[in-house]
């Protein structure tokens, strides 16, 4: 980590500090005041956006038309703001890291630092942030450790273990990369390693911090009661994955404490964490969000949308405006024992991507995940998902929990799916050392059969 990009983390994690006793009038303000400095430099720097809001630049942000990541994409090169920039250059950039297996956390051409989605749910997104920013994502993901109360500085480094993917290209590496210091002593662990290893690196380590994707933290959860992994860490944080309530408990059996959820992504940076009260806070200061539902329109507090619209604040080199993401969220109040006035972010359901269409009795049904979770969390002692392939549903186990029988999943699953009009539908239960995982590491509840292919 170079020391002028620590310093501008240093400074941005103290001059935030302030904000979190913002009352909702001074949020609101700051958000508008952002809003307009992003727009005025959209439309100076990005071909793009003038396009994309012609006849719109004066119009309120609601009224202008959302941008999904094949747009974006497919005009990378008008919609970055530095001259030069291209997506192809990014993309050979990219791919010669992986090959080589280099450092992520050194800046291309001594100026941005990138990272790109899986594209297992559709085409990839590559996105780029240059110094400034990238201050910016890294601090936003420390203030998870300045909410949850876990104390870090000069006399005290904040040792954080990571459990997630060691691709370069992914936004967790790069962000590991870049804050490994005497500060923060970082260790980064391949989601895909033998069980054994990470537990021996872990034991060695002792880390303060351990994050990683909820799938990866559940097995490590089963190796600290089994005895073999002994870590007292001061907080356990889950990210990139839905937190079920059954795993979250099983964290805290494991640790003593219950887990904290941060909710990020790899466009956005940090979007919520928790505070001490576990209670998860919109980073409102650093991005505009907006759930909306099939029509595109706003949903009140209280109601899940279809999927969220997200404008960052602080991005200028690929500006994001009402970029469209297909998680499904619901937004609570303000209010809070901690003092902040952030919005409270009510629930997380997960991803479009990650909702099952099967034959129903009156047609096709939608199948959230939540149908599997109330049966297959207490069924598998180390995961689950469920495979759609043609004609049946695959239920994959990652352990079995003592006294739980293959048959009695199997009745219990068929009755939650015709709890739901779902139709009748052969059902194959396997039980494996660990499910499968996508290239970037991440173990969806969901595998689902889209036009012949599994896409997980």
């Amino acid at each position: 980590m170079d020391l002028r990009l620590v310093s501008r983390v240093l400074f941005l994690r103290a001059a935030w500090r302030p904000r979190d006793r913002w009352d909702a009038g001074r949020i609101e303000e700051h958000q508008q005041e952002a809003l307009k400095d992003l727009r005025i430099a959209a439309y100076e720097g990005s071909a793009f956006y003038r396009r994309h809001h012609a006849g719109l630049f004066d119009a309120p942000l609601d009224h202008l038309p959302p941008v999904t990541k094949a747009d974006l994409m497919e005009n990378f090169d008008d919609a970055v703001t530095a001259p030069g920039l291209s997506l192809a250059l990014l993309e050979d950039h990219l791919q010669s890291l992986t090959q080589s297996g280099g450092d992520p956390g050194i800046p291309w051409k001594g100026r941005w630092w990138a990272s790109a989605t899986a594209g297992t749910t559709g085409r990839r997104g590559t996105f780029l942030w240059d110094r400034t920013e990238w201050a910016t994502v890294l601090a936003s993901y420390a203030r998870a450790y300045d909410w949850a109360g876990i104390p870090a500085g000069l006399s005290r480094p904040l040792k954080v273990a990571l459990v997630s993917s060691l691709v370069p290209t992914h936004q967790s590496a790069v962000v590991g990369a870049s804050l490994h210091s005497a500060l923060v002593p970082t260790l980064r662990l391949d989601v895909t390693a033998p069980m054994q290893d990470t537990v021996a690196a872990l034991n060695r380590f002792q880390p303060r911090v351990l994050v990683g994707y909820a799938s990866a933290l559940l097995p490590l959860a089963a190796e600290q009661l089994a005895g073999r992994l002994r870590i007292s860490p001061q907080g356990v944080m889950s990210a990139s994955e839905v937190l079920t309530p059954q795993t979250a408990a099983d964290l805290e059996t494991a640790w003593g404490s219950a887990p904290f959820d941060v909710y990020a992504a790899t466009e956005t940076a940090g979007i919520a964490s928790p505070c001490e009260f576990r209670n998860k806070h919109i980073y409102e200061d650093l991005l505009l969000i907006e759930p909306v539902d099939q029509a595109g329109k706003a949903v009140p507090p209280g109601s899940t949308g279809a999927r969220l619209l997200v404008s960052v604040l602080f991005s200028r080199t690929l500006p994001l405006i009402r970029y469209e993401m297909s998680d499904s969220i619901s937004l609570g109040g303000r209010g809070c024992p901690c003092g902040r006035s952030f919005t409270l972010l009510q629930d997380i359901e997960g991803r479009l991507e990650d909702v099952l269409q099967l034959p129903g009795r009156q047609g096709i049904v939608n199948i959230h995940p939540n149908v599997f979770h109330h049966v297959l969390d207490q069924a598998a002692s180390s995961g689950w998902q469920v495979v759609q392939e043609p004609g049946l549903l695959r239920i994959v186990l990652a352990g079995l929990t003592p006294g739980t029988s293959i048959e009695g999943v199997q009745t219990a699953v068929a009755g939650a799916l015709a709890a739901v009009d779902a139709a009748p539908l052969p059902l194959e239960i396997r039980v494996v050392d660990h499910v499968e995982r996508t290239p970037l590491g991440k173990a969806p509840f969901v595998r689902a059969w889209a036009g012949g292919r599994d896409r997980p």
